[in-house]
């Protein structure tokens, strides 16, 4: 299914969930079959046609949650709602998704790589790992208005100052 048809789900004032492609009422574990099939579909309240997406995958979370093995430590959640409202709340969130999307590439790649020699593939994985980690490192840093140096993405290019700079010295040597 191409990612701009999203499956459209209602939801009815009585609860109950509504899959449009296969005609019939579906529960909050078909939703989570769906988002285990990487199916793109999008969850609309009836009553008034609003996206209510992420309050269901909440809630299937919460489930998940509430049975077996948590994912998340009381520690963990109390630090993510520290963020809410706050300067980082943005960066924080794109920092988190790109993280998971790290960590998704890197579950992909082990499991393609599992007919390797498993020190190849672990290597291969590991540099793989820190370049995707030092790039998404440098976004976070830029985003919050620090110069790493170069010109990435059509940023404003602000020089830092050199140690020759500071000693009243340009960049070529000669005396300012």
């Amino acid at each position: 299914m191409p990612m701009n048809d999203e499956r459209i789900i209602k939801k009815y004032p009585n609860r109950r969930l509504y899959d449009t492609e296969v005609s019939r009422y579906i529960t909050l574990a078909d939703v989570r079959d769906l988002v285990m099939s990487c199916t793109a579909f999008k969850v609309v309240d009836t009553a008034n046609d609003n996206d209510i997406t992420r309050s269901i995958l909440l809630q299937i979370m919460l489930e998940e949650e509430s049975g077996g093995e948590p994912l998340f430590s009381a520690t963990m959640l109390s630090q993510i709602i520290r963020f809410y409202g706050g300067t980082l709340q943005g960066m924080f969130a794109r920092y988190l998704e790109g993280s998971l999307d790290l960590f998704s590439k890197q579950h992909h790649e082990l499991v393609r790589s599992l007919g390797e020699t498993p020190f190849d593939a672990m290597t291969r994985m590991t540099q793989k790992n820190v370049e995707l980690w030092s790039e998404i490192q440098g976004e976070l840093m830029r985003a919050a208005g620090f110069d790493l140096g170069g010109n990435p993405r059509g940023k404003t290019d602000r020089k830092t100052p050199t140690p020759t700079d500071v000693e009243g010295k340009g960049r070529d040597g000669s005396s300012t």
